[in-house]
């Protein structure tokens, strides 16, 4: 099993699949990496060498930003909306949705389970 930026990725795989296990990578990032790489793009994790997988390992961390520092630097991004107190970062606090989505109904996901009011019914 290969270990790139810390993520075991499945020998399994096609190469650009496997590499979108790694938080940060999408498909599209994925193909950019076999291409810079040379690696064909339809050859499996486990047909490739020792050398080849140092090489996309080298490349990631050379030009993308993954798993735990892309995390903590979209929690520090988080963290900034809501120190400053914009509306953004209120509504980060408050768990409500964060993009102007409408809240009356919906946005359950964010809000958690629909919890009764006592003394609603008519």
């Amino acid at each position: 099993m290969a270990r790139i930026a810390g993520v075991n990725i499945p020998t399994a795989k096609r190469v650009p699949i496997a590499l979108t296990y790694i938080t940060g990578i999408g498909q599209s990032a994925a193909r950019a990496i076999c291409d810079a790489v040379g690696v064909d793009q339809t050859r499996r994790v486990n047909e490739l060498s020792d050398s080849e997988v140092l090489a996309i390992r080298e490349h990631i961390d050379a030009n993308y930003t993954v798993e735990g520092d892309l995390r903590r630097e979209t929690q520090m991004n988080v963290k900034r909306l809501m120190d400053l107190g914009c509306y953004r970062g209120l509504r980060h606090r408050r768990n409500l949705p964060v993009r102007g989505q409408r809240t009356h109904t919906n946005a359950r996901t964010r809000k958690g389970p629909a919890r009764p009011i006592a003394g609603k019914k008519k």
